[in-house]
């Protein structure tokens, strides 16, 4: 069985995609021309996924072509559209509020998919972490959008369900082989929106290559990889709980790279999000020495079908 330190090592691992996530506003800002999501996603999505599966060197078969496609549209193509939407219909803070009802979503379809019990501490852990980040990212003025709000949602289940059937759907092949379909099919999908929905992207400056450079690269195949690994190893609610990171790093990096100051408020929330991540790896934690599980195994969980 797994060891404490063994799964602390896997949660620190996968902790780090939403955490660089977390970079991905101030990049887009800073970095890439304006009004152009769509394109960029693709470009985020594409090249990074056909880099992959040139080193790889593995295609889907069978059934993992759907699959790809399928989990390529909930985890990048779909997800990335309804967070634009949402990002530009509602304040910041507003869209990351709706979105960090996820982790939520997730311990639910845990349940329906994988079979796994809703314990009552992740839930609270969930609750505690929306309300961190609300105080984190919300303002007195912040207004809503009803459009928004349903795209907010839309994207937090998509991702939900993308988290989830990652873990149910286990190929026989690696996190990067995986990583490099989802990416690929994602982009492709991404294709045809960005050519009928958005103008021609003007000619690239140094700024704007480093920044598709680094959403494609580290942003996305890295930060996949690692993510993807971790939804092999972890829980999906548990994973799914270290998604409030990303709006911690943004705003330290509003902090410390664009002068924006930190309220009482945002501290609070700060505490708040640690704490419910905590509480929830906390949850989630493998009881056992490392040897043999320490008090008797409960009825054991359905297994998760792999194909």
């Amino acid at each position: 069985m797994k060891t404490n330190s063994r799964y602390f090592a896997d949660v620190m691992a996968t902790a780090l995609a939403p955490a660089i996530w977390g970079s991905t506003y101030f990049v887009t800002t800073s970095f890439l021309p304006q009004g152009y999501p769509l394109s960029v996603a693709m470009l985020r999505a594409l090249p990074a996924g056909l880099l992959i599966l040139l080193i790889v060197r593995k295609l889907p078969t069978g059934v993992w072509w759907g699959r790809a496609f399928i989990l390529g549209a909930l985890n990048f193509s779909f997800f990335w559209a309804m967070l634009f939407v949402s990002a530009y219909r509602l304040p910041g803070g507003v869209a990351a509020t709706v979105g960090a009802v996820q982790p939520l979503i997730v311990i639910a379809l845990s349940r329906l998919f994988l079979g796994k019990p809703v314990r009552f501490l992740a839930v609270v852990a969930g609750l505690i972490g929306m309300g961190g980040v609300a105080l984190l990212v919300l303002t007195p003025t912040a207004a809503l959008d009803p459009i928004g709000v349903v795209a907010g949602l839309a994207g937090a289940v998509s991702m939900a369900f993308g988290t989830v059937l990652t873990r149910h759907w286990q190929p026989p092949v690696s996190s990067l082989t995986f990583t490099s379909w989802q990416l690929t099919a994602g982009g492709i999908l991404l294709v045809p929106v960005a050519l009928l929905l958005e103008p021609a992207l003007p000619v690239p400056t140094p700024a704007n290559i480093l920044g598709i450079a680094w959403l494609g690269l580290i942003g996305a195949a890295f930060t996949y990889l690692l993510w993807f690994r971790g939804l092999s190893r972890i829980e999906p609610s548990a994973a799914a709980s270290l998604g409030f990171l990303s709006p911690v790093v943004a705003t330290l990096l509003g902090w410390l790279a664009l002068g924006q100051s930190l309220t009482p408020a945002q501290l609070a929330g700060f505490v708040m999000v640690l704490a419910s991540v905590w509480l929830s790896q906390r949850t989630m934690m493998p009881k056992t020495d490392g040897v043999r599980p320490t008090r008797p195994a409960a009825s054991p969980q359905p297994a998760i079908r792999q194909a």
